[in-house]
């Protein structure tokens, strides 16, 4: 499955549906989440220039096209919402596969039947190769209020920044993080350390904690924008309409830009 394009995706998961029943992929319909990673995999943005950048991006269209062939052939489950998306499909026994940011693991570990039956790799592309994504994380500020603001600084820059991996303060700090919360940094040097290469059991001892770190080194820059839920929103709602309604992909296309547009005042 490493470094396939994705119509030899769609291949493998009619092979799988028709042997087992199940998909081979899920993802939220509400939510929209898989549309933006692989886009965003392909080096490509829903903007440019502040705008939508919907109608004249041949990318964002192949994808839109990938899409609806994986669900008409029961390769990809499009949940409901959230809730159908992680407690019925992702820890039921409907999918074979999930597309996701880091923080979906503990979900999928709630189901402590598939110890070992898991494993990590990139995403698939359009043309084939490796492809990677970021989907959400969390970021340290220091807030206006604050009373002591360059001890916040300093505190913030030995435990989290600053400093080498290799320097006390910042080493552990990144390693309990993950130890004891489950936080996985996107600090390239921490991939190296000993805990992040440790193998996970659920994961047949892949050491996936290093992996993602090593991925995370190799997610393309694209633009982004404070509308980026509403963009995810419109590009849902074509989908959904393209596949279940059986509309025209590039009217659907437009419309949502038009109504992204609209939304933004545009």
């Amino acid at each position: 499955m490493t470094g396939i394009s994705w119509k030899d995706f769609i291949e493998v998961g009619k092979k799988v549906y028709e042997k087992t029943g199940k998909y081979l992929l899920c993802m939220d319909g509400d939510g929209n989440d898989l549309f933006y990673m692989m886009l965003q995999a392909e080096g490509e943005s829903q903007f440019k220039d502040g705008k939508p950048k919907f109608v004249d991006n041949a990318k964002l269209k192949e994808i839109m096209q990938v899409l609806k062939d994986m669900i008409d052939n029961n390769v990809l489950y499009l949940a409901n919402n959230w809730s159908d998306y992680t407690d019925q499909v992702i820890q039921g026994d409907m999918v074979a596969g999930v597309m996701n940011g880091n923080w979906i693991i503990p979900t999928i570990e709630k189901v402590t039947d598939n110890s070992g039956k898991w494993e990590i790799t990139s995403l698939p592309t359009l043309e084939g190769g490796e492809g990677y994504a970021s989907n959400g994380g969390s970021s340290l500020y220091i807030t206006s209020n604050c009373k002591q603001t360059d001890l916040a600084k300093k505190f913030l820059a030995y435990t989290f920044g600053g400093g080498s991996y290799t320097d006390k303060g910042v080493s552990e700090t990144y390693d309990n993080a993950l130890k004891n919360g489950g936080v996985i940094t996107t600090y390239t040097p921490a991939g190296k350390s000993e805990v992040y290469n440790e193998g996970v059991e659920y994961f047949n001892n892949q050491p996936i904690y290093a992996k993602i770190v090593e991925m995370g080194a190799n997610v393309k820059t694209i633009e982004q924008s404070d509308f980026h839920y509403d963009a995810r929103k419109k590009l849902a709602t074509a989908l959904i309409n393209i596949t279940q309604n059986g509309a025209d992909i590039d009217s659907e296309i437009k419309t949502a830009e038009d109504d992204l547009k609209f939304t933004m005042g545009l």
